[in-house]
């Protein structure tokens, strides 16, 4: 079987993962890691070669609509009977065609030192306004405490999702909620002055000058968290195993906090807490292939090997029966979030309408940020382009 992996930062546990499998059952599993934003047109090329993947993987409802004519239906199948909630099935119609297979969680990770020596703690940050007054105070007095507020807000396209993406779901999560809603064709862009307020906070901020983070990495804004140059770096609860272990951060080091832009009752708010990974199996692959790929991702979510690799090497929290407890410090904090009763921001960004409206939105975020372009810009990209892409959808 082959798996086209979405997720590179867990690429060498699936490689180890796969490997142990072929050992105990003699199967063989190639495994091969899409770049960081490129999956869709990796899947794309790899899809019409001889040999495709037999697994894959899609965000969602308007991801399967590109791809529901490659997959196969899981109905019957063991491991759809493992899932602990049918709201982790993907459908279309009556058939199952995808299985989420990892919840996460995403926030700010903070530096718990570095604040402390700024001279506060994450109690203090309860609100847009706590974050921006912490945030700006530290800028204040920059060169007093050697560290800046926030990592570079990277647009290159290894990091850019991090904005045009996961930080972009805070104003439709409150758009929707206001409108109580689940998905639109037509985004009124109701909480896009706040989306622009966090997005100022991070590149006014920052490790570097808003016009230099067009060339930023993922790699830059983890590496400058590990430095101990930034005390807050937003991501997820991924990031955990690279933040952690030898040389690095210990837990006591470390929070998540929500993304507070200043919109409902803060003071309830949890973290961006969801999924956005749903496994399909190619059903134009060999009966036996896709039979040995059914094997493999059910092992993966029963077996001891299996469910250990995914809670502690990947730090995922798996939706299935026989998950292991995750020793991921932000998995336990979304948990203890839960249990003081703070509201989940849901994943909104399946609802997206393409990888085209992310991109532009993307551009305009970077143009933005290099004082080439205006945030009348990016509410055109935002409003405007949602509606045009959703058209195209039919």
């Amino acid at each position: 079987m082959y798996y086209l992996n979405f997720k590179p930062e867990q690429d060498k546990d699936w490689q180890a993962l796969a490997q142990a499998y072929t050992a105990e059952t003699g199967v063989p599993v190639t495994v091969v890691t899409a770049a960081s934003g490129n999956y869709e047109t990796t899947l794309t090329s790899e899809i019409s070669k001889s040999n495709p993947p037999t697994l894959f993987q899609v965000n969602g409802p308007v991801g399967l609509e590109n791809w529901k004519d490659y997959c196969y239906d899981f109905t019957g199948t063991e491991i759809l009977g493992e899932l602990t909630s049918d709201n982790y099935a993907l459908k279309d119609g009556d058939a199952v065609l995808g299985i989420a297979y990892v919840v996460e969680s995403y926030g700010l990770i903070v530096n718990k030192t570095l604040l402390q020596k700024a001279g506060y703690t994450v109690e203090d940050i309860q609100s847009f306004a706590d974050l921006k007054k912490v945030a700006e105070d530290i800028t204040a007095r920059k060169a007093e405490l050697g560290f800046a507020a926030f990592t570079s807000a990277g647009m290159d396209g290894s990091s850019d999702w991090r904005f045009k993406t996961h930080l972009a779901n805070l104003p439709i999560y409150f758009e929707y909620q206001a409108d109580n809603i689940g998905t639109t064709k037509a985004i009124k862009g109701t909480y896009l002055d706040n989306y622009k307020a966090i997005f100022d906070l991070y590149i006014n901020n920052s490790t570097c000058e808003p016009s230099a983070l067009a060339g930023k990495t993922g790699d830059d804004s983890r590496n400058e968290f590990l430095a101990g140059e930034a005390v807050f770096y937003q991501n997820g609860s991924w990031e955990y195993s690279q933040l952690t272990g030898e040389n690095a951060f210990t837990d006591e080091d470390l929070a998540m906090i929500p993304i507070y832009i200043g919109v409902g009752d803060e003071a309830k708010q949890g973290l961006c807490t969801g999924t956005e990974n749903y496994w399909c199996i190619n059903k134009d692959a060999k009966p036996e292939d896709i039979q040995a790929t059914l094997d493999f991702i059910t092992w993966c979510v029963t077996s001891e090997t299996g469910t250990k690799a995914m809670a502690e090497d990947m730090g995922f929290v798996i939706p299935f029966k026989n998950a292991q407890e995750s020793e991921n410090l932000f998995v336990r904090q979304d948990a203890e979030y839960l249990a003081a009763g703070k509201v989940p921001v849901s994943w909104n960004f399946p609802t997206m309408p393409s990888e085209n409206w992310k991109n532009e939105l993307g551009s305009a975020l970077t143009s933005y940020a290099a004082g080439m372009g205006s945030w009348d810009d990016v509410v055109k990209a935002f409003v405007d382009g949602w509606a045009s892409e959703y058209a195209l959808l039919g």
